[in-house]
């Protein structure tokens, strides 16, 4: 099973309940750290070295808020969350990154040192590795894209359906929508389900970031 994979599976069955229109279903959780109880609420580490996600209690969360506590291991995802209004990405720039749906995040990988694409399908998900330049043209035309946190923020574009939706995001939301795709998506276009359930999923993050910057 790849890397990518392993994420998916953590995340088919989202946990965030801001980010799912069903009600989520009851489990005891435990924390991937340390094995203490975790609530249906909780953040997310990022081990770097088997680039997968592990589930962390309110302990280990404040342990690793700070980033040198990780010591190059583990990586806190970070909560926040910012719509890109004015953000700029026009056709030319979207057909350079060779993206052959019209749902997508991008994330650095400290790993690769390189900017990573990973977009959404009804088998999983797909990663691919960026041109250098057509990602460099589109940091000078959104110099917001120079904050994003090496391995735990990303990128999350938003196409499908005329819509034109841009956010800043924490990488566990992210694959948690791949998550939403996985578990929904019937038949060969998808169902209008699947849709409706991604339509909610972005209208919940906007209400979660607040607004448009």
């Amino acid at each position: 099973m790849s890397a990518t994979e392993s994420r998916l599976r953590r995340l088919a069955v989202p946990r965030r309940q801001e980010l799912v229109a069903e009600e989520p279903v009851l489990q005891l959780e435990h924390c991937d750290l340390c094995g203490e109880q975790v609530a249906p609420e909780h953040r997310h580490v990022v081990d770097l070295h088997a680039r997968s996600l592990l589930c962390a209690c309110r302990a280990c969360t404040i342990l690793f808020d700070r980033r040198e506590a990780g010591g190059g291991h583990y990586r806190l995802v970070p909560e926040r969350r910012i719509e890109l209004g004015d953000f700029r990405l026009d056709e030319a720039q979207w057909s350079a990154f060779r993206i052959p749906v019209e749902l997508a995040f991008f994330f650095r990988s400290s790993g690769v040192g390189r900017v990573a694409a990973v977009y959404p399908s009804p088998a999983g998900a797909t990663e691919s590795l960026l041109e250098l330049e057509a990602w460099q043209e589109l940091e000078r035309a959104n110099p917001i894209l120079l904050e994003l946190e090496d391995d735990v923020e990303a990128l999350l574009v938003n196409r499908a359906g005329g819509r034109l939706d841009h956010f800043l995001a924490p990488i566990d939301d992210c694959y948690a929508l791949a998550g939403v795709m996985r578990t929904h998506w019937k038949g060969f276009a998808g169902g209008s389900e699947v849709w409706r359930e991604i339509e909610g999923f972005f209208d919940r993050l906007r209400a979660r970031a607040g607004g448009a910057r």
